[in-house]
């Protein structure tokens, strides 16, 4: 049950203990959420960073008594989104992403290894480049497993635009990783 909120315009002088209880409720899903999307635990901890961050320093001025779940989800996809635009101009990879092709390059091939961590780049880099709504009812419905309504609500919409912005969305996807496919497979 969560804790009774009263209008949250988070600046300096918020109560430390609304702001430790609104973490405390919500820290998971915010982590669950970026680990989702970036692929990466530590990425997923500096999302989680930054975005109650943010909410300390008063960067944000969202009334968060209304629907502080939808408001923090959002929060969370888009810096995650952020942090992998930023990722794609630097081309790093993070640590868990190592940790888990050498656990898992003891029963695959490196080929299979290095194609499927060049197609999760290429869908990462794909979503990026989703703009902010697309990208966030994307996330919201293929990493988080909500259904239109759910997002609707989430994105104060309709359940009919969240589906006409989804068909977008894929639309643009399997545009991009087709032409990837396509190139893949001519080189075989």
């Amino acid at each position: 049950m969560q804790a009774a909120l009263k209008p949250l315009r988070l600046v300096k002088t918020e109560p430390a203990g609304e702001l430790e209880t609104l973490f405390q409720t919500h820290h998971a899903r915010v982590f669950r959420t970026a680990q989702r999307i970036t692929g990466s635990a530590a990425d997923a901890e500096d999302v989680l960073q930054n975005v109650f961050l943010r909410l300390v320093k008063g960067q944000e001025t969202y009334d968060l008594s209304k629907n502080p779940e939808a408001y923090l989800s959002r929060a969370a996809i888009n810096a995650s989104l952020d942090l992998l635009r930023s990722r794609t101009r630097s081309k790093s990879i993070g640590l868990d992403e190592a940790d888990a092709d050498a656990l898992a390059g003891r029963t695959r091939s490196p080929e299979a290894l290095h194609a499927d961590r060049e197609l999760q780049d290429l869908v990462r880099e794909a979503v990026s480049r989703l703009g902010k709504t697309a990208g966030e009812a994307f996330v919201l419905r293929y990493y988080e497993g909500l259904d239109n309504k759910e997002i609707a609500v989430l994105l104060e919409t309709s359940p009919l635009v969240v589906g006409v912005v989804l068909h977008r969305a894929r639309t643009k996807l399997r545009k991009e990783i087709g032409h990837y496919l396509e190139k893949h497979h001519e080189k075989e």
